[in-house]
């Protein structure tokens, strides 16, 4: 109702349409009995046969108007009704933490935006103004055909009893398979959507025949669950056509001997008769009409599985502001920080205590796996500490909204996503939006042109079309230091206060990086940044490091003093594959114990 409510009188005033439309259909067997009972039986005259002609002329155009009255009244709200479903699922999940995509297949969020969303749009507009109507139309038909000739009527309802108990049986069988086809859709979506993703992969290793087989098999299982939908609905559209038509014919007999021997007139069987043709479509489109809602209502269910989960992550209900920021730079604290994925399971963050000192670049190295990623995820709170805080200059990142956080901690992540559009566009989201609003189109130019440098991303120039060329999805079509320094752009486009660097360098040569950096000191002079790394390069560059070890800090110092102080942050370097990261030679034996 909260979607529907908008369109909802134009839907019942369609619904309306219809159903007189149909009560109109009704209406012409009892023209049609008057006739013969009158004018065709009798000495009547031709001109009562005409009226009478003239009269189901005028009710059969009457009841053509309001069929279309139907569509023009509901067809656009319906479609309505749609988009505001599909946007408001949409912004949910750009509102839904990162840890609820980490769970959700991509393809089953696609399928649950565009199928599921047209089924129920599809019952709305017509699903459920026909089940009302071919109800309605039944029970009234039904009430005539009694008035009409009650044992002939008395016979029909009769008939009408296993129906409902084959309806009921139907409903609770066709439901679940209605469910297990919407997931299964969802799942083979998920499967392409990987696919196209990985081809690189699949081309590269071979593997195109394995994704094929898996792709067939999914496929198999959906097209065996459509199939069971199938066999449900015919067993009940036979069923439909079959009772209604043996009742038909048993009351024909019985109305033949009534009418033989005067117990019913001959008007009164022809408007009988008349009237179950009429009933005809609507009863065998019931089974139609019941299988489309119980489609609908799966979707439906489906789509409010999404949107009725409550973000883990919301902001706080009296916001505070952060405090401008100092001209020194800003200061951020992790004070006791724990983390675990989920409740119960083991803790990836086991008591960080760390100071980032405004204006300061600090590195983070820790062995593969020993949560880096994660840390530098809690400072822009892409995900909640599960014990201890993170402040920004003195405020917990909890009491901060969400947007004014994200507006002051910009992140560039090792595996870049660029989106399907130009490289200014996709360097320029990393400017907030209010402030972007206020630019001059020089000073949006000035801005991309300067990220543009210091990431040491002139590449562009020489592209097609420039900072205008189109990158593709996922930027693909760049390679991969390319879409690196892309991401870079996009992450130091809006001078944030605080800059977390999760690796992103990895794809550069030395020099490259080395310049990178400098055109980091020079234009970001103020920000506090926080950088992964692995190469030796990039930890001598930063003005400290910090040691990540078994899910706590244990040494932060200056690159020199910790290679020849800390045994790990020595293992660290060399475990990495980084030549340039030998020990000093009076602590080899150290390294090489430690290394064992």
């Amino acid at each position: 109702m909260r979607w529907a409510r908008p369109a909802l009188p134009r839907v019942v005033l369609g619904g309306s349409a219809t159903l007189v439309a149909s009560l109109i259909a009704l209406a012409v067997p009892q023209v049609l009995r008057s006739v013969v009972n009158g004018p065709l039986l009798t000495d009547g005259s031709r001109t009562a046969v005409v009226q009478a002609a003239l009269l189901v002329l005028v009710l059969g155009v009457l009841e053509a108007v309001l069929v279309w009255c139907r569509r023009a009244l509901i067809a656009t709200p319906g479609t309505g009704v749609e988009r505001t479903m599909r946007t408001d699922l949409f912004r949910h999940l750009l509102d839904l933490p990162v840890a609820f995509h980490d769970r959700r297949g991509g393809g089953q969020l696609l399928q649950r935006s565009m199928g599921d969303l047209h089924t129920v749009r599809r019952w709305m507009v017509f699903g459920l103004v026909q089940l009302v109507v071919a109800a309605t139309t039944v029970l009234v038909g039904a009430g005539l055909m009694l008035a009409t000739s009650p044992p002939l009527g008395l016979v029909y309802l009769v008939g009408a009893v296993p129906v409902i108990w084959l309806g009921f049986r139907f409903r609770q069988d066709y439901k679940v398979v209605a469910r297990r086809a919407r997931d299964q859709a969802g799942d083979l979506a998920t499967r392409v959507e990987e696919s196209v993703h990985g081809i690189r992969v699949l081309k590269a290793f071979g593997r195109g025949d394995d994704a094929l087989e898996e792709f067939v098999r999914q496929a198999d299982e959906l097209r065996g669950t459509e199939l069971d939908k199938a066999r449900a609905q015919s067993r009940m559209s036979f069923a439909l056509a079959w009772i209604p038509e043996t009742t038909l014919a048993v009351a024909l007999g019985l109305g033949v001997w009534l009418a033989a021997t005067d117990r019913v007139s001959v008007g009164a069987l022809v408007a009988f008769f008349a009237t179950a043709t009429v009933m005809t479509r609507p009863v065998e489109s019931l089974g139609h009409l019941m299988a489309m809602t119980l489609d609908a209502r799966a979707g439906t269910d489906r789509f409010l599985d999404v949107i009725d989960t409550v973000p883990a992550l919301a902001d706080p209900a009296e916001p505070v502001a952060l405090p401008a920021a100092p001209a020194g730079g800003t200061r951020v604290e992790l004070r006791d920080v724990r983390f675990a994925h989920t409740p119960g399971s083991a803790e990836v963050l086991r008591g960080v205590d760390l100071v980032l000192e405004p204006g300061e670049t600090m590195a983070l190295v820790g062995l593969t796996g020993s949560g880096k990623t994660t840390l530098l995820q809690l400072v822009p709170r892409l995900y909640d500490v599960t014990g201890g805080a993170v402040l920004v200059d003195g405020v917990d990142v909890r009491d901060v909204t969400r947007h004014d956080l994200r507006g002051a901690v910009a992140v560039a992540f090792e595996d870049p996503i660029l989106f399907s559009a130009s490289v200014r566009d996709n360097v320029l989201m990393g400017v907030p939006t209010e402030r972007l609003a206020e630019m001059t189109e020089q000073e949006v130019d000035d801005v991309v042109r300067i990220a543009l440098d210091v990431a040491s991303a002139g590449f562009v120039h020489r592209l097609p079309q420039g900072v205008d060329t189109v990158v593709g999805e996922e930027g693909m079509s760049l390679s991969g230091g390319q879409r690196q320094r892309v991401a870079l752009a996009r992450a130091i486009a809006g001078r944030p206060r605080v800059l977390v660097l999760d690796d992103p360098l990895s794809a550069l040569d030395v020099a490259t990086e080395a310049d990178v950096t400098e055109g980091l000191r020079r234009v970001l002079a103020g920000t506090t940044t926080l950088v992964v790394a692995h190469r030796t390069s990039t930890v001598a560059l930063a003005d400290r490091v910090a040691v990540l070890e078994d899910g706590r800090i244990t040494g932060v110092g200056r690159h020199a003093d910790l290679l020849a102080s800390h045994p790990h942050y020595r293992y660290v370097l060399t475990a990495e594959g980084d030549e340039a990261a030998r020990p000093l030679p009076g602590d080899l034996d150290v390294a090489a114990e430690v290394g064992r």
